[in-house]
């Protein structure tokens, strides 16, 4: 069975996007593979679990409506704290019109707060609020 060695996300500026996720998820730069290697790959730092991020040159454009994207956690009851941090990286804010509404299906006590940025190189990605867990 195939699992997921790394998520390869398309840039303009690869150093620029490295940094923003470097800081964004703590992660830290694999090293390179051989003498004059470009490829920038970021990985989980030593006994964290996660998956690498490799950051892949691109031309085309992000786009508006991607059909995959990042999810990040925060904290449950740090949402606001976490955006404003990415935020201060270099993030920007997305006017989404997808956030759920009163009349969505789920109730607002399951359905997870969360707040659409994107990266320095348009690249959407969601913060979700890690939900509480209330002991029966």
């Amino acid at each position: 069975m195939a699992t997921i060695q790394q998520i390869s996300l398309g840039v303009r500026d690869d150093r620029r996007a490295a940094e923003f996720w470097r800081q964004a998820l703590g992660y830290v730069r694999r090293p390179p593979r051989y003498e004059g290697d470009e490829w920038i790959v970021l990985d989980p730092p030593a006994g964290i679990a996660g998956i690498a991020l490799a950051l892949d040159m691109s031309e085309s454009p992000a786009r508006k409506y991607p059909r995959i994207h990042l999810d990040l956690e925060a904290d449950a009851g740090k949402l606001d704290e976490e955006v404003d941090r990415l935020v201060g990286l270099g993030a920007q804010r997305v006017d989404w019109p997808h956030y759920p509404s009163d009349d969505d299906p789920e109730p607002p006590g399951v359905r997870p707060r969360y707040v659409v940025l994107a990266d320095p190189e348009d690249n959407i990605f969601c913060v979700v609020e890690r939900q509480s867990t209330v002991p029966d």
